[in-house]
């Protein structure tokens, strides 16, 4: 004759840490907590990862189970808890999301013009003298006039010529462009 174990046994075997009683106990009711768990969320996706959710908790709730009621009964107040968990946790994300997919979009603008301006400022120094281009490739690149100037083997005064001279130069072809 097989002796059955309580479910409420089982769980009390399980809160101590018994690895077989917590395995039979999830057996019995897994499927009766993932079906409770699909009527909760209404998506099978969300029902099975609240319910994984809830298994790998298990454990550490049994402690606090006691005989009091019924394990089903335990259970689906454990379930309840970690949907509304869940829906907070949701609702929290959502609202502290708002706002960034706009924020998002415009940083992808403003990166898209830089993109855009640099392209153009690329192109239009290659379209300027090997001497004027060299000189503010130099300093676009966060080099003093000093040090551009000894670089390229010239005045300090040349290298501000020649940056002045490119800059209008660049603006004349904006306003050619934009004329267009």
């Amino acid at each position: 004759m097989r002796m059955t174990v309580s479910d409420e046994d089982l769980a009390s075997q399980a809160a101590l840490g018994d690895g077989g009683a917590f395995s039979l106990l999830l057996d019995r009711h897994y499927d009766r907590l993932f079906a409770f768990c699909f009527r909760l969320t209404g998506q099978r996706a969300e029902a099975e990862d609240l319910t994984q959710d809830i298994c790998a908790a298990l454990p550490a709730k049994l402690a606090s189970y006691q005989k009091r009621s019924k394990v089903t009964t335990w259970l689906y107040r454990v379930a309840v808890n970690a949907a509304h968990d869940r829906r907070r946790r949701r609702a929290t994300y959502i609202k502290a999301s708002d706002g960034w997919g706009d924020w998002e979009l415009a940083r992808q603008d403003e990166m898209t013009a830089a993109r855009a301006n640099l392209d153009w400022l690329t192109a239009a120094m290659a379209r300027l003298s090997d001497d004027l281009r060299d000189t503010l490739a130099l300093v676009l690149d966060e080099v003093t006039h000093a040090e551009a100037a000894q670089i390229l083997g010239i005045s300090e005064g040349t290298v501000s010529w020649r940056i002045s001279e490119a800059k209008k130069r660049l603006r004349a072809m904006k306003e050619m462009e934009e004329a267009e």
